[in-house]
């Protein structure tokens, strides 16, 4: 079989990812002979890039800023060979990433073998391309770019909410569950819940989604190569119609994630929900601190106990101190009582804010819907499901009206009563 001509590969894809007018912009880095003049050739033949530089050392040194030594504003790929110093490659790939996420890097070698495809990709490469390059791959890769450049112009539409314990066992999970599902289900948006725990997440197991292939730090991992149909493989879908992108399975030990990967990752999701509700773990670590930067609200899940209390007011007075706005902060108070020994005016003197909103206590509710692993159907009936239907309200969701005998012959339209 004959391979494709470069002109019926561009005539088999979607003309919406390129624009002639505003090809783009490519840094080449310690290329073979043979590979610049492949990219020559394309660049000459498809308007699709414009050749910018061909640089000839890797410059990996510490005082190396990764794009002042590419001479000019940020390219939108570069091409980095591997095969003369896989090493240095490397590093000049993460040196590049971290300076500049949105920059595409693909890395170019003769080597196929797995882990060496791997390792680059943990530098920060979206693409490996094998010598010698051919046409259509190059032109596959530089259609995903393409088409990531034209999504990332598409306004931010999802609503991000963050939510942390003020201390373990808060219920975070159970609250980011309950309200995900009932903002998917009665309120007919699109929702995805992503478990931020590094290690034993609980969220797919609430929602009884035992069976997925992987997690959000390995989203995290592609973050360069997402598109609509990558995304799809890191997905679980419950049967409410809510999206999870879950935490990993056991604990695969520290993961370095490269600065700037969760905003770029949540970026992306932005394009593509209505609401994005994270489960993150207690703690503010680098990730955790930069999804708080990133969220639209921080919600901090607290009991009516002085060890969690006292934690939400030193949280409070550090994220003060890293700059974050105080606006963006919001505690809510989980498994409230009405007759507490600590009243809500003393909670809230202590916090030094009014209480965003306090999810009623009726704990053998909630343990029954994990163990179901179907919320929606476990609390239809409770004062809790009431409490999140009105958050979801408050935080701008609005049930879908339809026709009143499908409404009263399920959960939809109970809830909506």
């Amino acid at each position: 079989m004959n391979p494709m001509s470069l002109k019926e590969a561009l005539n088999s894809f979607p003309r919406e990812n390129f624009s002639n007018s505003d090809p783009l912009s490519v840094v080449g880095i310690c290329l073979d002979e043979q590979t610049w003049t492949v990219l020559k050739s394309f660049a000459e033949s498809a308007p699709l890039i414009r050749l910018r530089s061909h640089l000839s050392e890797y410059r990996v040194q510490e005082t190396d800023t990764g794009t002042e030594w590419m001479a000019g504003p940020k390219p939108e790929i570069c091409i980095v060979d591997f095969d003369r110093d896989r090493r240095k490659a490397a590093l000049a790939a993460e040196n590049i990433h971290g300076a500049s996420p949105d920059t595409a890097i693909f890395a170019v070698s003769a080597d196929a073998q797995p882990d060496l495809i791997i390792q680059a990709m943990r530098s920060g490469c979206s693409e490996y391309l094998l010598k010698p390059i051919g046409r259509e791959q190059l032109l596959n890769a530089v259609a995903r770019v393409g088409g990531r450049r034209k999504e990332r112009a598409q306004p931010f539409r999802a609503h991000v909410l963050a939510f942390m314990g003020a201390k373990g066992g808060c219920g975070v999970t159970s609250v980011v569950t309950q309200l995900g599902v009932l903002l998917a289900n009665t309120f007919s948006k699109r929702t995805l819940v992503v478990d931020l725990h590094s290690d034993f997440g609980d969220a797919a197991l609430y929602l009884g989604l035992t069976r997925h292939r992987y997690h959000f730090f390995e989203l995290i991992e592609n973050t360069d190569r997402l598109d609509a149909e990558l995304l799809q493989s890191f997905l679980a879908r419950h049967s409410s119609g809510l999206d999870l992108v879950p935490a990993p399975e056991g604990n695969d030990g520290p993961r370095r994630i490269l600065p700037g990967a969760v905003a770029q990752t949540f970026d992306f999701l932005r394009t593509r929900y209505d609401y994005i509700l994270v489960d993150m773990p207690p703690g503010l670590s680098d990730e955790n601190l930069e999804m708080v930067r990133h969220c639209d609200q921080f919600l901090m899940v607290a009991l009516a106990e002085v060890s969690a209390l006292r934690n939400v007011v030193r949280q409070f007075n550090y994220l003060t101190h890293k700059e974050i706005p105080p606006e963006r902060f919001r505690v809510v108070l989980n498994r409230h009582q009405k007759r507490s020994l600590i009243t809500d005016g003393e909670i809230e003197k202590t916090l030094g804010q009014k209480l965003f909103w306090k999810i009623p206590n009726q704990y053998a509710h909630i343990v029954k819907a994990i163990n179901g692993g179907e919320p929606i159907a476990q609390l239809s009936t409770s004062e809790v499901a009431k409490s999140l239907t009105d958050l979801a309200m408050h935080l701008g969701a609005k049930p879908i009206a339809t026709d009143k005998k499908k409404d009263n012959a399920g959960l939809r339209g109970f809830l909506g009563r």
